[in-house]
């Protein structure tokens, strides 16, 4: 009977357990998907798939690039825009409805993401997505992830 070498007989629990991981972070992010509106945070998502939140935190940063808070409150800006692009609710109804506590936070990560305040942003996009259709408008509005919208007026 042949044997595998150390490394190949260690790499395949490895293996195992990162394909649970990644499904487990799957889950992780369908939730945030769906719930975005929902109160959510690190160490209740953590507990739904049965990990610690600083290994989550870890793992889901490694497999998308960004925190699980981070992608959440993409989720949430991307549905603000487009609730802002309709123009029938404030800026705090908004935030608000987005499940964002906090207007302040909610202004910041906005403004980082879209590259403007969303008062502006609302002013701005309703002319701008005029006429356009909503799945077309969603998709040129996205906004951009890890702070790289460029700053207004430096093209």
């Amino acid at each position: 009977m042949r044997y595998g070498t150390i490394s190949q007989m260690t790499s395949r629990p490895d293996e195992a357990q990162r394909l649970r991981d990644l499904a487990r972070l799957r889950r992780v992010r369908d939730r945030i998907d769906r719930e975005f509106a929902q109160p959510l945070d690190v160490e209740a998502l953590a507990r739904g798939v049965h990990m610690s939140a600083g290994h989550l935190s870890r793992a889901f940063r490694q497999a998308y690039g960004e925190s699980p808070y981070g992608y959440l409150m993409t989720r949430r800006i991307e549905r603000a825009m487009a609730l802002l692009r309709r123009g029938d609710l404030s800026v705090t109804e908004v935030c608000f409805t987005v499940g964002c506590s906090s207007l302040g936070t909610f202004s910041t990560r906005f403004a980082e993401l879209v590259g403007m305040p969303p008062s502006v942003y609302r002013r701005e996009a309703a002319r701008a997505t005029a006429g356009m259709p909503s799945c077309v408008a969603k998709q040129v509005t996205r906004p951009i992830r890890n702070r790289e919208a460029r700053p207004r007026g430096r093209d």
